[in-house]
């Protein structure tokens, strides 16, 4: 499976070793704040989801990576592609642990997974999706040339809907 390196980070497979340092980003309350609805994740739901990560993986033949910090060698979370939940769309996902917020580095990881959509899956689109609330999210879909196209509903919560072309500036 690939590896995307960009000038801060490597995008990598999960290992069974990430479980511990995952379980400490997904536990965090504020990390967790705008993702899904369930909060703060325990290890054994951090441990769920990366098998899920595997599962689609394998299924899909893209998806997530494990986002690792190159100057400590640290992972800091994830980024990739995967199914919009009860859609044929590929949507764009990023987390980071608070540590690494207003970096530029998530916009790093997205920008990467978006280009490798574009070049090596062929995608013509890729979309996705926040709360209105996460301004934080919504401003790396600005960054990474995405737009806004409407107000939606996904995994159970309201979202915004962004989108972005291959060839878009």
């Amino acid at each position: 499976m690939p590896e995307i390196e960009t000038s801060h980070l490597r995008l990598r497979m999960f290992t069974p070793d990430d479980l511990d340092a995952l379980a400490l980003i997904t536990g965090d309350v504020e990390v967790m704040k705008y993702l899904g609805t369930s909060g703060a994740r325990t290890r054994e739901k951090t441990k769920n989801t990366i098998d899920a990560i595997q599962r689609h993986w394998n299924e899909h033949g893209f998806g997530i990576w494990a986002v690792e910090h190159k100057a400590d060698q640290k992972l800091i979370g994830w980024c990739g592609l995967q199914m919009l939940e009860k859609t044929p769309e590929i949507e764009v996902a990023y987390l980071l642990a608070q540590d690494y917020w207003n970096q530029g580095l998530a916009t790093e990881a997205a920008r990467a997974a978006i280009e490798y959509g574009f070049r090596e899956l062929k995608l013509t689109r890729i979309v996705a999706i926040a709360r209105p609330e996460n301004t934080g999210s919504y401003r790396v879909m600005e960054k990474v040339g995405m737009k806004y196209e409407r107000d939606a509903h996904f995994y159970n919560v309201d979202v915004i809907y962004y989108a972005i072309e291959n060839g878009s500036p």
